[in-house]
């Protein structure tokens, strides 16, 4: 019987933090606050109607309650001898498989709502730039060693050739 296609056999995915998910919320809410803040405020002023697209932006913003904690689950990677998969998505699924020969260089970014969280994203070059992949949400001292490990791996593919 053969493995699911994004359940390859005999491959552990690694989690990302769940760290991720409230920094995931917490965007979504701040996106969200100013919207809503005007509407309340033209629904007191000018009309009630108003209040709709406040209970629009409360309904996105629970809808990104649910969903968020769903789509960081599903996010994963999986170090093999000569590639490295990611895995995401819930309803559209996606794996992206790089190989190490093909990595040109591995960054680790943390932006200052990262910092907050203690979170950062491993973001994978290659010389196509559709196959860029991108693991977010990884304790920075992770983030570090897999960026060293993917590189070192890199450099010897890239020296076999």
């Amino acid at each position: 019987m053969m493995a699911p296609p994004f359940q390859p056999e005999g491959v552990t995915f690694s989690p990302v933090s769940s760290k991720l998910i409230t920094a995931r919320i917490l965007t979504g809410g701040l996106w969200l606050l100013l919207p809503f803040l005007a509407c309340v405020v033209l629904g007191i002023v000018l009309s009630p109607f108003w209040f709709i697209g406040a209970a629009v932006c409360f309904a996105i913003f629970l809808w990104e309650c649910w969903l968020a904690p769903r789509q960081v689950h599903a996010l994963g990677y999986a170090e093999r001898d000569e590639d490295i998969l990611i895995r995401s998505g819930i309803l559209f699924r996606s794996m992206v498989v790089v190989p190490y020969g093909r990595m040109q260089f591995v960054d680790v970014k943390v932006g200052p709502l990262d910092r907050l969280f203690g979170i950062g994203t491993v973001q994978l070059h290659t010389a196509a730039a559709s196959t860029d992949a991108t693991i977010p949400g990884l304790p920075p001292a992770e983030a570090e060693l897999l960026r060293d490990r993917l590189a070192d791996r890199g450099q010897a593919r890239l020296a076999g050739l």
